[in-house]
């Protein structure tokens, strides 16, 4: 598109193969002075290299796919005997979704929380729109995600947001984009950066006021973002449900079929982002997501009220979806009290 002169909306193509790189990224990061995970300089090159990285940071440590996302190509190590079996199967999956059998070794977090910074930029200004708490997760796939976060403090967050920014400026970055950290016992360390727009945008929007997409067509259209951080204003809170045509129930198996019924939740502070309808036909050829159920409200149990009355309307009848998973998850005493990590959904009875 740049050779032909045909614009893009987003940031450049070098940038968007540099960030999507996990260690191209991780490089950048640290250049630009964000925190990052010990682990290798680079793609592991062979057996003895790894062990010897994975000795000096310590068990367990996580095999990850350079051009990984998803959870793809992601292996856990909890002993140097296991170590040669995972980095194989790490690089098989790594060349058969993304093309590359690069691969590279991190310390690897066991209860840490994800936190992601929402920003903006034209290359000269660069603001953020706060962050985001998407730690419930199932697979590396986030299922809630929620703004602000309820367990970061006004100091972490303010660091937090400032760095990013400086970060960002740096960069000579144009559109949205997010970088997403690890967060545990009080400290961050950068994970990657997505140059697009998040599944998880909405609840950012409902709280900030700004429509993300078309700020991102402005920056395209005039390369410049006409909006201050000072223009930015943070109101109330904001809880996003991912739906999945999915049965939780049976090791979250796909499932497609003709939606037959359907009734989506309406009202003050909730919004509803899909393209279903009845007589909707969900084929298996694509991702589950079918629908995003946000509720908003002037504080976390404002938002998690609505998004209880929300979902307990939203009907959707002719294949499984994860609708009565969201239910247990906000009804849980660990949402209520913010007791959970990523690894929450997976050792947690519901």
């Amino acid at each position: 598109l740049e050779q032909h002169k045909i614009k893009f909306i987003g940031p450049r193509a070098d940038l968007i193969k540099k960030m999507g790189d996990k260690i191209q990224a991780k490089k950048i990061a640290e250049k630009l002075g964000l925190p990052i995970i010990k682990g290798s300089n680079g793609a592991i090159k062979d057996l003895e290299e790894a062990k010897k990285i994975s000795k000096k940071i310590g068990y367990p440590v996580l095999i990850k796919a350079s051009g990984g996302g998803g959870g793809k190509g992601m292996k856990i190590v909890y002993e140097e005997k296991d170590l040669g079996e995972q980095i194989e199967l790490a690089k098989n999956e790594a060349k058969k979704y993304f093309g590359s059998e690069d691969v590279f070794i991190e310390k690897y977090f066991q209860n840490p929380r994800h936190i992601e910074v929402q920003i903006l930029s034209d290359g000269t200004n660069t603001i953020h729109l706060g962050e985001r708490d998407c730690t419930i997760q199932r697979r590396h796939q986030k299922l809630v995600e929620e703004t602000p976060s309820p367990v970061i403090s006004k100091d972490e967050r303010k660091n937090l947001l400032d760095t990013c920014v400086k970060s960002i400026s740096n960069l000579g970055y144009h559109g949205a984009g997010t970088i997403e950290f690890i967060y545990e016992d009080g400290k961050f360390y950068f994970l990657e950066m997505n140059t697009r727009l998040q599944v998880e945008h909405p609840v950012t929007e409902v709280v900030t006021g700004v429509d993300i997409v078309k700020r991102q067509i402005e920056i395209a259209a005039t390369n410049k973002l006409s909006l201050k951080q000072s223009e930015v204003k943070f109101s109330g809170h904001a809880i996003e449900c991912r739906i999945n045509a999915e049965n939780y129930l049976k090791n979250f198996q796909p499932s497609s079929g003709i939606i037959n019924i359907l009734h989506q939740p309406s009202g003050p502070g909730t919004r509803v982002d899909a393209c279903i309808f009845q007589g909707c036909k969900i084929l298996p050829y694509y991702d589950s997501l079918i629908a995003k159920l946000i509720c908003y409200g002037k504080d976390r149990s404002s938002a998690k009220t609505r998004l209880k009355r929300a979902l307990d309307e939203f009907v959707i009848n002719g294949i499984d979806t994860t609708i009565d998973l969201h239910k247990k998850i906000v009804n849980h005493e660990d949402f209520i009290d913010c007791k959970f990590d990523v690894n929450w959904l997976s050792k947690t009875k519901l």
